[in-house]
């Protein structure tokens, strides 16, 4: 929109494309030159330098706004001439995006969205923080389905029905993102209309919604109980309206049919959309050659891009603290594993996810929530990978994804340790990336090594490593504990092809 703006510098921030403008601001996509980091810019247009306090209370409210969630403000600069802050790039994929394509969303998808949602403005509600309401434009979801929130703090009093009046607003903004005929969607479409103000008589609050989310999400993991949503500390009419008492028997018809089909030995696993499917790679159907030398047949599938991040792995941990309330965290632990071990927490986790969200550094190296997961042993990738109805690959698996389209694995440039979504050499032709280097990789099932055919069968572990200069794609180590973690140890998983 600005030819010139390639030229043009605001502080360290070199501003490259003009993504917006009002009266007041105009908002630059631009780069923050020290650090390399893709970043927005809102700057005060000159001619309104009368509104520059408003401006910079409006930017101190964003700044204490201290939540996961929530887009971050880097930098404010108020100087002669020049009045402007520095604040987060969320990614470009937004709820709007999803609506206007008419893509709705899974209940269990949306359900977790929600209460996310939800936590966030409790955060402002605890802080009587005033906020502009959130639309389907200001939740944004990456590729790896993590959800981020703009920064919609303003200056001022908190009015006491703001909350009132957002759970409204948003009660009306996802109905049409509810998918159709899916698990749980009745219940989602209850709890929406609830946020309305239909069939109750007490408005919802923020915990409510957040709690109700949290049911719907637990009932679509186990087995379901023939109940619409509960509802904590809600005031119904003494008749409910005809349209609910039809939806509750509805539902009972559809959970004694769901319990009859689930009537079996093992554990009901939840139905939940897969963030790492979703940008996995087809491999199709062959002969493929293996890491030993000879050939393999093997059946299609789909592999992950990329390996399981702190944050994917962040949100499988709290599913687990959920399941925990009725004893069911042991929900998708393998059947072989170990009694003694009962947590999926990785090695030094707290501090490695404190790190990540602040983007600081962690045994000494950067971290964010798009770095892959170590400090996780053969049993935690297991559990992460049932939850997602997914596996781990086997080594065959892994080294045919790694020679599609190409002839020599060991001309892949090994990476050190970084983000998933950094640019780096390290990828296949086909985009699959980290396979060189970064972390190395638990595999499926144990395998012998060709250096001793006749040996023990042991664990592989295959791929680079940012801790063992000089491995690559074609790096592997057999050992015989599954409990063994590391720092360089992590995982991704494949899908089958269908």
């Amino acid at each position: 929109m600005n030819p010139d703006s390639d030229e043009r510098y605001l502080g360290e921030y070199h501003l490259r494309e003009l993504i917006s403008e009002n009266a007041l601001t105009r908002t630059w996509l631009a780069e923050q030159v020290s650090v390399a980091r893709s970043v927005l810019v809102d700057e005060l247009r000159p001619e309104r330098e009368d509104q520059q306090q408003l401006f910079l209370a409006d930017i101190r409210a964003k700044a204490a706004v201290e939540h996961p969630l929530v887009a971050s403000v880097y930098e404010a600069v108020a100087e002669p001439g020049q009045c402007y802050y520095a604040h987060e790039l969320l990614p470009d994929a937004t709820l709007q995006d999803a609506n206007l394509a008419k893509q709705p969303l899974k209940p269990a998808r949306l359900a977790h969205l929600l209460r996310r949602i939800a936590e966030a403005h409790l955060l402002h509600e605890s802080l009587a923080q005033a906020t502009l309401p959130t639309g389907l434009e200001n939740v944004h979801v990456d590729e790896q389905g993590l959800i981020r929130l703009d920064n919609l703090a303003i200056a001022g009093p908190r009015e006491a029905e703001q909350s009132q009046r957002d759970i409204v607003h948003l009660g009306g903004l996802l109905q049409p993102l509810v998918a159709d005929h899916k698990a749980g969607t009745t219940r989602l479409f209850t709890l929406l209309s609830w946020m309305r103000g239909e069939g109750i008589e007490a408005p919802l609050t923020w915990t409510q919604v957040r709690d109700i989310c949290m049911q719907i999400e637990q009932q679509l993991v186990g087995p379901m109980p023939v109940t619409v949503p509960t509802k904590p500390a809600i005031r119904t009419s003494k008749k409910p309206p005809v349209l609910l008492i039809s939806v509750a028997g509805g539902i009972a018809m559809i959970v004694i049919l769901v319990l009859a089909l689930r009537m079996r030995p093992e554990p009901a696993r939840p139905h939940v959309p897969s963030s790492i499917g979703s940008d996995a790679l087809l491999i199709p159907d062959g002969k493929y050659p293996t890491p030993d030398g000879t050939e393999e047949a093997l059946q299609a599938f789909r592999i992950a891009a990329h390996e399981v991040t702190i944050g994917q792995y962040a949100e499988f941990l709290e599913l687990l603290e959920t399941l925990a309330q009725d004893q069911r965290h042991r929900t998708f632990d393998h059947e072989n594993q170990p009694s003694s071990k009962t947590s999926h927490l990785p090695d030094d986790w707290e501090a490695l996810l404190a790190a990540a969200k602040a983007r600081a550094t962690w045994n000494q190296r950067p971290v964010t929530l798009d770095c892959p997961v170590v400090g996780v042993d053969w049993w935690d990738c297991s559990a992460y990978a049932e939850w997602k109805h997914g596996r781990l690959a086997t080594q065959e698996e892994w080294y045919a994804a790694l020679r599609m389209e190409l002839n020599e694995p060991s001309t892949i440039p090994p990476a050190g340790w970084q983000s998933i979504s950094a640019e780096n050499s390290d990828r296949t032709p086909k985009g699959i990336c980290s396979m060189a280097g970064s972390v190395s990789e638990w595999t499926r099932r144990p395998a012998p090594n060709p250096a001793n055919p006749l040996g023990e069968r042991k664990w592989v572990i295959i791929g680079g490593s940012y801790l063992k200069p000089g491995s690559n794609a074609l790096t592997r180590e057999w050992i015989d504990d599954r409990s063994l973690r590391r720092p360089d140890l992590g995982f991704r998983l494949v899908f089958d092809a269908s």
